[in-house]
């Protein structure tokens, strides 16, 4: 029988300090070959909007391999279901024997909350306590999770253009996780207490920027993990100007999502304006943060070997249990 690793597992054993490093050493000196991910939009007549197909395969030769296949329909909320759906086969890479397969929605929030907490380990400022996150979707309880793991959180703010599922999320944390060692609150209006987070994360599909540059304040790190396609944007093309550019990969934050591909269209940003990716990071090759009030942006698409790093790291302990 081929094990089915659930949500449940996946949310019952995750330590995001362990997971973080795992990633931060494979961007640092990386085994896994990753081509670049197949992205198919498709029509969904009843919804009247396109939904999204996406295949990513990565590998270690002789180690193991594996495809994560996710649709992305962005009205799903409507129906009370995330938008992303998906699964995630782990396999031999010798025999090419299935291992395990994955329910990939709590695979993918887990490494990609990781991620965004190893690009702030060099962006953020040392000395951040307040984070605001923009969404209300499992990602979003992740980022919270993930970053109050990280550093010591004295603060939370959660925004969704729902209020009511901003609500029930920030109570879903009060209830589960204990001790909760930071105030966290459900607002209305982030733009009110934008000037008050030290990390500003999106987990949006939003269409038209969510972020106004004009707002930010000197110091702050901007994690945008949430557009996904050439037309989807958090943040306005002034963000862009003020801010110190990073990419999780090169390879494909400079082609898929428009909070960067629209400014290079544009001509506000220019390739060598990103000053570096993870890879250059996590090997030392280029800098983070160099001063206290640099503004900081980091714009995630997501890479196949953060899939196969995090199924290698969960089917590792499912074998010890």
């Amino acid at each position: 029988m081929i094990p089915f690793i659930d949500d449940a597992f996946i949310e019952a054993n995750t330590s995001f300090e362990e997971l973080g490093g795992i990633l931060r050493n494979e961007f640092a000196a990386p085994e896994v070959t990753t081509p670049m991910r197949h992205h198919h939009d498709f029509p969904n007549p009843k919804e009247g909007k396109d939904s999204t197909l996406l295949l990513m395969p990565a590998w270690s030769a002789g180690k193991d391999l594996g495809v994560k296949i996710v649709t992305v329909s962005p009205k799903n909320g409507q129906y009370d279901l995330p938008s992303i759906q998906g699964n995630y086969l782990y396999l031999d890479a010798h025999k090419g024997t299935v291992r395990a397969i994955f329910d990939a929605k709590a695979l993918t929030a887990k490494r990609t909350a990781a991620v965004s907490t190893v690009a702030a380990s060099f962006l953020a400022r040392e000395d951040a306590e307040t984070l605001l996150v923009l969404g209300t979707g499992a990602l979003a309880k992740n980022l919270v999770l993930a970053h109050a793991e990280f550093r010591k959180l004295k603060q939370v703010y959660l925004w969704g253009r729902d209020f009511g599922k901003a609500k029930k999320l920030v109570k879903n944390l009060e209830q589960n996780v204990d001790p909760l060692s930071f105030e966290i609150e459900a607002v209305s209006d982030f733009e009110r207490v934008l000037d008050k987070a030290d990390i500003i994360s999106t987990a949006t599909l939003s269409e038209s920027p969510l972020l106004r540059g004009s707002l930010l304040r000197p110091g702050q790190h901007l994690d945008l993990v949430g557009s996904y396609k050439k037309n989807m944007r958090e943040a306005d093309d002034e963000c862009i100007v003020r801010s110190s550019v990073f990419l999780d990969t090169r390879q494909g934050g400079l082609k898929e999502s428009g909070d960067i591909v629209i400014p290079l269209e544009s001509g506000i940003l220019s390739r060598s304006d990103v000053h570096a990716d993870l890879f250059e990071l996590c090997s030392g090759k280029r800098p983070g943060r160099v001063n206290q009030d640099e503004i900081t942006l980091f714009k995630s698409v997501g890479h196949a070997s953060e899939d196969l790093i995090a199924a290698r790291y969960y089917y590792k302990i499912y074998e010890r249990l």
